[in-house]
């Protein structure tokens, strides 16, 4: 009986761990999503945060669990953060070649653009692509390194 309770235990949590949400929206139109966060950039007078990546990547997920927990308040104050679905490196990426192709060396991958959508950050050397060795603080780190380069106008 105790196994059969430790087997649906492990189920519980294996479906709970699936329910999480997912940070990148295969569906979503790429190119309409950033020109949106680029508006809004310049409205809110923030920089746009570009985040490359896809819902396979652990260290993707890895990544947004920390930006939406321990940085979100650093990277809400100072960007407009918009996320790029890239699959299995077959999609958007005419967005990612826009931005001298940060994905190149690995995912996630991130840059900063002005209101006016001209690149001044680009992870070029696989920055953030273990972010799951980086950890929370690891991350919050990088970002707030990022941060300090670029105040809003």
């Amino acid at each position: 009986m105790k196994s059969l309770i430790g087997l649906f235990y492990l189920l519980g949590a294996g479906v709970a761990a699936s329910a999480a949400p997912l940070p990148y929206d295969p569906a979503a139109n790429a190119h309409a999503a950033l020109d949106a966060a680029v508006a809004e950039a310049k409205s809110e007078g923030k920089y746009v945060l570009v985040v490359f990546g896809a819902n396979w990547c652990e260290d993707c997920r890895e990544l947004d669990k920390a930006m939406r927990g321990s940085s979100a308040p650093l990277l809400d104050s100072r960007f407009v953060v918009v996320k790029i679905d890239v699959g299995n490196f077959n999609r958007n990426l005419d967005l990612a070649q826009r931005y001298g192709n940060p994905i190149a060396k690995g995912i996630p991958a991130a840059v900063v653009v002005t209101p006016e959508d001209q690149l001044l950050y680009s992870t070029r050397g696989g920055e953030l692509a273990n972010a799951r060795r980086m950890g929370a603080k690891g991350i919050y780190d990088f970002f707030e390194r990022v941060v300090g380069q670029y105040r809003p106008s």
